[in-house]
């Protein structure tokens, strides 16, 4: 784990800008407390953070080879690292505990062409001054940011939009563009809310020399037909599932795993430990709210509780396991809201509770282990969602994630003011990205219309939804300093699970049936029965009642920033009425995207250019 920044500026020399690389680089330090590094030669800046420590070469690796200097800076995981470490030229030293010095000696070898031979989750920056080349990289399904900026020639970079901001080229403006992505629950793939800072989309990688600028896509979905017949197709998905569990676990990382009582966290957890041979040794996680479990009331979204299915997974496998209990009213301190927004860069637009629910309960696992297991992505690689299996979500011509039960839980628009929202054209901004979603699905031929429609359902999961789950997976680990391991993100995984056609994927009529089957040695019955259930919510009206008081106090201050973006009056009337009296999208999501908006806009000195 690390952060990675860095600046490139063709036509001069950069060392007098050094303390701005210097402040882009410790604006990342939460990524890598162990040590950082910046380094200057000519056009081109690099910074590292690493978790790791060591000398500065173990942070950003920098070979002189004759008269031709490579340097690297890198944040993630190579799989495949000891098959490599064999295979490549030792021109440059092998450092044990810096992946970037595998990557300096894939490109003397590979040039770019190494995006091929990599497995894992990373970003990766080199420079190559024979070729006069920076080279970015981005892994194939964007577990890992990096963002960009290009101005006037100069290309900036970084793991966080916070490193961008720290250089005073970057302005901090955003356009109607950028807030439909906060508005609308679908996340455009490049786009990063600020006006002049954009991804890179995962699977690309760019190169910039003096010439200009130019990205490649070097990975996408592809449609091909599947030859297993079911218990193949069973068999090889355990295979893939023991190979990734099992590269992700090597090494001496002191390791955790979180668990929720279902299925994906829990087949993840089983084959942990039956890999290592030790449950004893993996300590698992699970958060939960002061008397959830115990007051536990079912809706359309959860119908069980996760504490039950946690403990018997626990009492299966044998782990030494941690119940993290987050008291509601921790979680509307504005002061922790404040301290999430800051780590995001960004306004939490939906999913309001969940992002200071993560923040503490990734604080207390960072407690005990550096490294953890998450059973992230699965439900888009293997179809998990309800929406999956809602005929009204199938046939709509729309997100599947904004139709059904679940598209009313989230909407947070109806306390802003109508004009604000009509101006941002939000009805065909997602009509046109879904269908250019669509348009990009990657299908055969001789694909049945149940399958041509699975494989949308399924392609604008990976492309315009898990994204952000990931990124807010990230964001609220690392700030930490807490490194997150998806198994179910790896390209292998996706591949295979993208081809299997539909009478395969849902041969029981259920979701994930493969996985289910897949791992029924290693998971308890209950845990393999049990209906889809989301990462848990409060239920507490404590919370409800706290974020009315910020709500309250938003517009009491004629200096909040939000308050022209509102309707004050629909507030108003929000505010005289009881708990529990109006829907659920005004009392919990429209306060959340107001509060977090308004503390966005503030901390960050936003300009709103419509």
């Amino acid at each position: 784990m690390s952060g990675v920044t860095g600046w490139f500026a063709a036509s001069r020399n950069l060392r007098d800008n050094t303390p701005v690389l210097e402040a882009m680089t410790k604006s990342l330090s939460h990524r890598g407390p162990g040590g950082s590094r910046t380094w200057v030669d000519g056009p081109i800046g690099l910074g590292a953070t690493s978790i790791s420590g060591g000398t500065p070469d173990d942070i950003l690796p920098v070979a002189q080879l004759g008269s031709r200097t490579l340097a690297a800076t890198f944040d993630g995981q190579i799989l495949n690292r000891e098959e490599l470490d064999q295979s490549l030229p030792n021109d440059i030293p092998s450092v044990p505990t810096s992946q970037a010095s595998i990557v300096l000696r894939a490109y003397l070898r590979w040039g770019t062409e190494l995006v091929d031979h990599l497995r894992g989750s990373y970003a990766l920056a080199i420079w190559d001054s024979q070729a006069e080349t920076l080279l970015l990289v981005r892994d194939r399904l964007g577990v890992k940011p990096l963002y960009i900026h290009e101005t006037n020639g100069d290309l900036l970079f970084a793991s966080e939009i916070k490193s961008l901001l720290a250089n005073p080229a970057v302005p901090r403006r955003v356009t109607a563009e950028g807030l439909r992505e906060v508005f609308e629950m679908t996340k455009t793939p490049g786009q990063a809310v600020f006006d002049t800072i954009h991804e890179l989309q995962p699977g690309h990688l760019l190169i910039a020399t003096p010439d200009g600028i130019r990205t490649r896509q070097y990975w996408k979905l592809e449609a091909r037909e599947h030859s297993d017949d079911l218990d193949s197709t069973i068999a090889h998905t355990r295979e893939l599932l023991d190979d990734v569990i099992a590269q992700q676990i090597q090494g001496d990382a002191n390791l955790g795993s979180m668990v929720s009582g279902g299925l994906d966290s829990s087949l993840i957890t089983a084959i942990a430990t039956k890999l290592r041979g030790n449950a004893s040794s993996l300590d698992t996680f699970s958060v939960d709210f002061a008397q959830h479990t115990a007051e536990f009331i079912p809706d359309p979204v959860r119908g069980t509780p996760d504490g039950p299915f946690v403990e018997e997974l626990v009492r299966t496998v044998g782990t030494n396991h941690h119940s993290i209990v987050i008291p509601s009213s921790n979680m509307a301190d504005p002061d922790l809201r404040t301290q999430v927004v800051s780590t995001l860069d960004l306004p939490p637009a939906f999913w309001g509770d969940m992002y200071p629910s993560l923040y503490l309960f990734f604080e207390q696992v960072k407690s005990r282990v550096d490294v953890t297991l998450s059973g992230e992505s699965a439900d888009e690689v293997f179809s998990g969602y309800r929406w999956f299996h809602d005929p009204a979500a199938i046939e709509a011509e729309t997100f599947p994630w904004l139709t059904s039960v679940t598209g009313k839980y989230f909407d947070g628009k109806p306390l802003f003011d109508q004009s604000f929202l009509k101006s941002l054209s939000l009805d065909q901004f997602v009509k046109d990205s879904y269908r250019t979603a669509l348009a990009e699905t990657p299908t055969l031929a001789s694909d049945s219309a149940v399958d041509k429609r699975m494989r949308e359902m399924s392609y604008v999961n990976l492309t315009r939804f898990v994204q952000s789950l990931l990124d807010r997976m990230d964001r609220m680990s690392q700030v930490h300093a807490l490194d997150v391991l998806a198994p179910f993100a790896d390209h292998r995984i996706i591949e295979y699970a993208y081809n299997i056609p539909w009478e395969l994927k849902a041969f029981d009529g259920r979701e994930k049936s493969i996985l289910r089957a897949a791992t029924k040695d290693v998971v308890p019955k209950s845990i393999l029965e049990r209906q889809k259930s989301p990462y848990p919510s409060t239920q507490d009206p404590s919370y409800e009642k706290e974020l009315r008081n910020q709500l309250r106090a938003i517009l009491d201050n004629p200096n909040s920033p939000v308050l022209p973006l509102v309707d004050q009056a629909t507030i108003t009337d929000l505010l005289k009425t009881p708990l529990g009296e109006v829907s659920p999208m005004y009392d919990r999501m429209g306060t959340e995207l107001v509060v977090g908006l308004n503390a966005w806009l503030d901390l960050y000195d936003v300009e709103i250019a419509l």
